[in-house]
């Protein structure tokens, strides 16, 4: 029997119906806010902006709220850093905090040798007693801690002052030891101070911008679009052994032999001397040490550099010459100049490229180095490890009474010598010296250099404290006690970002179960270490802040001028230094009939919001935020906004006691993992995708992250190798390194010079091969020079 169907009507249709689950799911309306059209289950009833916590751009994020939770987020239009971008890592941040292997508990290990959820109490009466027996037993120095460049300045402060001043420790580095050691050796030889000298506007400004060991568009892709922003059609001259997506969009590529860099820059110096293309009056005003430095540079002839950089004579005459056609030239680095065996020569190489041309102080010019971490700077100045915090010396009694007085603290509970640095310390766990370790907010058992190294030396400790986020880590994994922390997002406090822009961090979310920040775990270990009556002031972070401001007081970072987190929030964060009497930041008062400037809504007036959250560890309730006060209680808007680009060293005056800048050089040395025939190719490592970040503790957590990578370990051969060798693509290898071995899948690519290959450096395998090699300066570990073979596996 054949049946009619009922007449059409497009509400009927499944692919068109007006109602149902998948309609309102996909239905945009006005989000209110400013935000334009969302989904409906998605729109907020407030908004707060806070800074992005994975790497050192800093980029300023709006957090969608609806009934006081973060539910959404988008990147702030005005704020001055990424204006109103975000990478995917940005997009994705509120996503690692609902993670489902959360630690909610404090965990110890029992007699079974298994972990066992325990109460707070039973946790830091273990941290203090196991920690004061190693001590009791061994000294003072046998108990030591790892910090990292992710967690927020106050928390950075905190901990650091703690450990030495309360616990009695000596010895304690962090993991921007990993990433921006040498940039800080580089700056403190050559400036007086670990002095960043530029502002991301420079890339927008310059007409010559040279990237060198920098895949900028991958691990830096918001820097990247402010490149593509520069209405100068600048030349862009990348340096890098690989034709990385950077290089393959630069203008001039550079592809030197790994490691060559101190000499090609050398070169470069030689030729530009040699023509007279040099500021004369610059380097006379301003410098010291430049006739000794031609001297040194004499030696590097074209024909010798291109031999040993690879590149040809005329390449490198071209280099030079577009260096001197530039009227603003700006050099950047990140790791692949970093992490080498001579790595400090290397960035004062390029610092010395900028001092020679006198491009620095002005706009688009500056020798620049760009972070890794979102907070490695604030670790640089105030974790109390590689410093006495705030930039002064431990070896300087002067510097020590200082501190002193300023923290309110007997002057011997600060040590008068200087920390072991990072590689040191697993050295001396090695050697039977240091018993106990205290990790936090890193997860050195993936990223340490020679990784079975460092989980040789966590099973030989008396006891390891981790605390993370996750209690699923490498690091947690080897773990006595694991703390659980509250990550970015569940608390508050300030980011300093690379060019020193001092950001806010706000608690938009309760962290699961017991967690407590980072913060608040140092404060709960002060009291039962005995301790607390030293730190009364550090009841908060913001109380901490104003700790750091007097610490930083006739400093190159004073900030003493920043009244406030309200402060930082309304400017859109704060470059330092800003004093505080600095004139051109003095804040004026509008008379009764002046309207508003038109500025006014760039300092956030109306939209700026705070929080009202139930103690850490509270469950139920809502997120409250207040209201942003009225205009008869908030500050006037600056006449001059204090988040505006500013430069170090416009005068010419740098930090050293004659306000001159030093020449820095060296011999250049052999790498020390050199090739041979039975280690034939070179291992370089780096950033993967823009959707990864470092061990993958939190990008992994996220699905949409996941499938802009391949989740397995892979390495990017050249075709001509791949060829000799009979691997085919997506093959199966195994790759041996002098300390390791491991498999990954072939990925056969013309980007790699033949010799060479290339492995991410997130994931897991990785650092199984790296060599243990260090620059003798600043300690950084060389992760991107390693000797390996390669053999096809065979099927079974």
């Amino acid at each position: 029997m054949i049946t009619t169907p009922p007449p059409y009507t497009p509400g009927d249709s499944f692919l068109r119906r007006s109602t149902g689950v998948l309609t309102q799911e996909l239905l945009l309306s006005s989000g209110g806010l400013g935000l334009g059209k969302i989904p409906d289950r998605l729109k907020p009833d407030a908004t707060t902006t806070m800074v992005c916590g994975y790497c050192s751009t800093g980029c300023g994020l709006n957090i969608h709220l609806k009934g006081g939770v973060a539910v959404n987020l988008t990147p702030t239009t005005e704020y001055p850093v990424n204006l109103g971008m975000a990478c995917p890592k940005g997009w994705e941040a509120l996503t690692p905090l609902s993670a489902t292997d959360r630690a909610t508990l404090p965990l110890l290990r029992g007699s079974s040798g298994r972990m066992e959820e325990v109460d707070w109490h039973t946790a830091m009466t273990a941290f203090t007693e196991r920690f004061k027996n190693i001590q009791a037993e061994h000294g003072a120095e046998s108990v030591a801690w790892l910090g990292t460049g992710q967690i927020c300045t106050e928390e950075l402060a905190f901990l650091g002052a703690f450990a030495k001043f309360g616990m009695g420790l000596v010895h304690g580095d962090g993991n921007t030891r990993q990433c921006m050691a040498t940039s800080v050796v580089a700056y403190k030889e050559s400036f007086g101070f670990d002095a960043p000298p530029f502002t991301y506007q420079d890339f927008e400004e310059s007409d010559v911008i040279v990237l060198i060991g920098s895949n900028l568009a991958i691990a830096h892709p918001i820097l990247w679009q402010r490149v593509l922003r520069n209405p100068h059609h600048p030349e862009i001259l990348v340096i890098d052994p690989r034709k990385t997506e950077t290089a393959v969009a630069a203008t001039q590529h550079y592809a030197i032999l790994p490691k060559s860099d101190l000499v090609l820059l050398y070169g470069v110096a030689h030729l530009l001397i040699q023509n007279g293309w040099i500021d004369r009056s610059f380097i006379d005003s301003h410098t010291t040490g430049f006739d000794e430095f031609k001297e040194h540079v004499r030696a590097f002839t074209p024909d010798r550099v291109s031999a040993e950089s690879g590149i040809t004579v005329g390449h490198l005459y071209r280099m030079a010459e577009t260096l001197h056609r530039g009227k603003r030239v700006s050099l950047w680095w990140t790791m692949g100049v970093n992490q080498g065996h001579e790595a400090v020569r290397t960035a004062q190489a390029i610092i010395n490229l900028a001092l020679m041309t006198g491009n620095i102080g002005r706009p688009g010019t500056g020798p620049n180095s760009i972070t890794g971490q979102c907070n490695a700077m604030g670790s640089r100045l105030y974790s109390n490890t590689t410093n006495l915090m705030g930039g002064y010396d431990f070896l300087n009694p002067e510097h020590r009474n200082r501190v002193a007085k300023l923290l309110n603290i007997p002057v011997d509970r600060i040590p008068t010598k200087n920390s072991l640095a990072y590689d040191q310390i697993i050295d001396g766990i090695h050697a039977g010296t240091i018993k106990g370790l205290w990790l936090i907010a890193t997860n050195s058992a993936h990223s340490w250099i020679s990784q079975k190294s460092f989980a040789e030396a966590a099973r030989k400790l008396d006891f390891l404290v981790v605390q993370d986020m996750y209690h699923t880590t490498e690091s947690a994994e080897l773990a006595h006690l694991v703390l659980p922390a509250a990550g970015w997002g569940e608390k508050e406090g300030t980011f300093i970002n690379s060019e020193r822009r001092i950001g806010l961090v706000k608690k938009v979310a309760r962290a699961p179960g017991q967690a407590l920040s980072d913060f608040n775990i140092v404060k709960l270990a002060t009291r039962y270490w005995g301790c607390d009556a030293l730190f009364q002031e550090w009841d908060s972070p913001e109380s901490t802040f104003q700790i750091l401001k007097r610490l930083s007081r006739g400093q190159p970072s004073d900030i003493t001028g920043i009244r406030d987190y309200r402060m930082i929030d309304d400017a859109g964060g704060i470059q330092w230094p800003l004093p505080e009497v600095e004139p051109e930041f003095i804040q004026f008062q509008m008379s009764a009939n002046e309207p508003e400037p038109a500025s006014a809504h760039l300092l956030g007036a109306g939209n700026s919001l705070h929080q009202n959250l139930p103690s850490e560890g509270e469950s139920g309730g809502e997120v409250v935020f207040s209201s942003t006060p009225n205009s008869e209680t908030r500050p006037s808007p600056a006449k001059k906004l204090p988040h505006q680009q500013r430069r170090l060293f416009e005068d010419g005056q740098f930090y050293h006691v004659d306000g001159r800048a030093r020449f820095r050089y060296e011999t250049p040395r052999p790498a020390p993992d050199l090739t041979d025939h039975d280690f034939p190719f070179l291992l370089m490592t780096g950033r993967g995708t823009s959707a990864q970040w470092h061990t993958q503790t939190r990008t992994g957590k996220s699905e949409v992250l996941l499938k802009l990578h391949p989740q397995n370990v892979y390495i990017e051969l050249n075709p001509t190798d791949a060829k000799r060798l009979g691997i085919q693509p997506n093959a199966q290898v195994l790759i041996i390194s002098r300390v390791g071995r491991i498999q990954a899948t072939a990925f056969v690519t013309s980007t790699l010079q033949i010799g060479q290959v290339f492995i991410p450096m997130h994931y897991r395998e990785t650092n199984q091969l790296t060599h243990p090699a260090f620059d003798p300066y600043s300690r950084q570990p060389s992760y991107k020079c390693c000797a390996v073979r390669l053999e096809a596996v065979t099927e079974q």
